[in-house]
């Protein structure tokens, strides 16, 4: 009996299923493609590009969450967006080239670059190691993310600037939705694992930020985020936060 495709990927945290938006990605797209799977926790050095998450399945292991939907779209004969037409597939990839090329980036800095979210979420990645390399670990990666915000142009910005920036991906979004029950209509599909992940991201009440104030004034958002919830992660407290990361 062939065994269950491995999902490796950082674990529970902030308030979410999973701290990475793209690990949750890809494990409502294994829930969609009704493929069985098993979770383990990984570090990002432990993958074939340097970044969670990745799959291996009978002994082959594909890293980042775009490749592995194809992989298991091609291997295993699904579509996750069956019954869409050329011109709807067009709209579903803009929708989530715009939320995981641009979007992330405004969500991202709210994250990782507010002081005291920084210390009340991303901060405690470090906590295991021992005290004399915590902090420096920590500034480390930190700065590493600070780096990276800035070649792709976010950093740039002033914070007003950079919440903005995201508040009009949220705008659109919410347009793009209406009052349909999925982004694509009446039948879930590949662009609402990225769609979910990334709101619920932002929706997390772990975290104050400017852009999660802004995307609670879309009811049609917070609605959409705790559908997917409800359907994908019955059995997670959405909306419940603990004190620990």
């Amino acid at each position: 009996m062939p065994q269950p495709i491995v999902l490796f990927s950082f674990g529970p945290g902030f308030g979410l299923p999973e701290l990475s938006p793209f690990c949750t990605k890809t494990e409502v797209q294994l829930k969609m493609a009704e493929l069985p799977y098993r979770k383990e926790k990984a570090m990002p050095d432990m993958s074939p590009k340097g970044q969670l998450p990745f799959i291996e399945d009978q002994g082959e292991r594909i890293a980042d969450s775009h490749f592995i939907r194809a992989y298991i779209e091609r291997k295993y004969g699904v579509d996750l967006d069956d019954g869409l037409s050329a011109g709807e597939r067009a709209e579903a990839w803009a929708i989530e080239r715009m939320l995981e090329n641009h979007f992330l980036h405004s969500a991202a800095y709210e994250r990782w670059m507010i002081p005291a979210n920084f210390e009340r979420g991303p901060a405690h990645f470090f906590d295991a190691l021992p005290e004399d390399l915590r902090q420096k670990k920590r500034e480390e990666v930190k700065n590493r993310v600070a780096n990276r915000l800035f070649e792709v142009g976010m950093a740039r910005h002033t914070p007003p600037e950079i919440a903005e920036l995201g508040e009009r991906s949220l705008m659109a979004l919410s347009a793009l939705l209406g009052d349909r029950p999925y982004l694509m209509g009446e039948k879930v599909s590949g662009v609402d694992a990225a769609a979910f992940a990334m709101l619920a991201m932002v929706l997390s009440p772990f975290f104050d930020s400017k852009l999660r104030a802004k995307a609670e004034t879309f009811p049609n958002l917070v609605d959409y985020t705790t559908r997917m919830m409800t359907r994908f992660f019955p059995q997670h407290a959405w909306g419940k936060v603990s004190a620990a990361a």
